[in-house]
């Protein structure tokens, strides 16, 4: 049949009813499938490792048991760290319950001397002490899930680590017969190391001058906010303000008001100067992506695997145009609306 003789609105309509249909499919195993994807970006992520060593001669199981180590050493360290502060924090929280009441206390005479008592009294009604520690316990026990599905997720890492000189091979001579295919796999992990070593630098960066500032603010367990801070780094667009919002409401219930407005302030001072006037100027082009793709596809992905889509939103939505655009020569004009870069020549697609 005559590509032609397909209307092209039955066939976006029939892709997007594929997408929805795969990632229905991809949310309802996402406990497989998370894991899975994030062994794979941490696999590319540590790929030069495993080049440099097989072009020194390096033994086999040299080649494969050092980028694997060193993922594992990564991965095991920020847990811990991770599991160790929220712990702290769990058995801290019940501490702030008088702190929340005064808080309360001092809105509701606030409320009252400007005759809004009835409608912050409906709020505050809404508002309980205890649903702050079960937010602790929460935190704690996916922070614990995430442990319980380490073993996968090193597993996983295993597998990948043996295959990957096969699959480099495999690659290396596809490109003979399918360069696009190849091609465009190999600029998805070129993008997707480049991103996160880049996100991971200026989110070091950012990590350590948000402690520094919650330190000298007085912010208890400023370690674990660092370390959130890290994490968060990787959420394109809103990561920092989901960063920001604890450690700001913990300066709160500790010092008031004002300790809450320094925090604010700092974390915007830092993460706003870093993340959008210096962090770009380093990543440049490399994700490919324009400002509207990069949170659709956050709220996309998030929807589907949860935060761990979130943290890895840019890597699989690379991924995804890998396979689906770049893969397809005659689908230039589709990738020119994903990256917002104009093709230099015209042609189908």
């Amino acid at each position: 049949m005559n590509e032609r003789a397909v209307p092209r609105a039955l066939i976006v309509l029939l892709t997007g009813a594929a997408a929805i249909v795969i990632l229905a499919g991809i949310k309802a195993v996402s406990s497989i499938v998370g894991p899975l994807l994030l062994a794979l970006v941490l696999t590319v992520a540590v790929d030069p490792i495993r080049d440099w060593l097989a072009r020194r001669g390096a033994p086999h199981w040299l080649v494969v048991g050092v980028p694997f180590a060193a993922v594992i050493v990564v991965l095991l360290g920020m847990v811990g760290i991770l599991t160790a502060a929220v712990v702290q924090m769990a058995v801290l929280a019940p501490s702030y319950a008088p702190q929340f009441n005064r808080l309360v206390a001092d809105l509701q005479r606030l409320a009252a001397e400007h005759g809004l008592a009835p409608q912050v009294s409906k709020a505050i009604q809404s508002l309980d002490p205890g649903k702050i520690f079960e937010f602790a316990q929460g935190l704690l026990s996916s922070v614990l899930g995430v442990v319980s599905s380490l073993l996968l997720i090193v597993v996983l890492l295993l597998a990948m680590s043996l295959d990957a000189p096969i699959v480099s091979r495999v690659l290396d001579a596809a490109a003979a017969e399918r360069p696009a295919f190849a091609a465009a796999l190999s600029t998805f992990a070129r993008r997707t190391r480049r991103y996160l070593l880049v996100s991971t630098v200026f989110g070091i960066i950012c990590s350590v001058l948000d402690v520094i500032a919650l330190f000298f603010v007085g912010v208890p367990l400023p370690l674990l906010w660092g370390v959130l801070a890290l994490i968060t780094n990787y959420i394109p667009n809103i990561g920092f303000v989901i960063g920001l919002i604890p450690p700001a409401l913990l300066a709160l219930l500790t010092g008031g008001v004002r300790p809450m407005i320094l925090v604010i302030v700092a974390y915007m001072v830092i993460n706003v100067v870093v993340q959008s006037f210096i962090q770009p100027k380093f990543l440049g082009d490399a994700v490919g992506l324009t400002t509207t793709v990069t949170l659709v596809s956050l709220i996309i992905w998030a929807t589907v695997l949860g935060p761990l889509g979130a943290l890895l939103a840019i890597p699989l939505t690379l991924l995804t145009r890998a396979l689906l655009i770049d893969s397809d020569p005659s689908a230039k004009w589709s990738a020119a609306l994903i990256s917002g870069e104009v093709p230099k020549t015209g042609g189908p697609g």
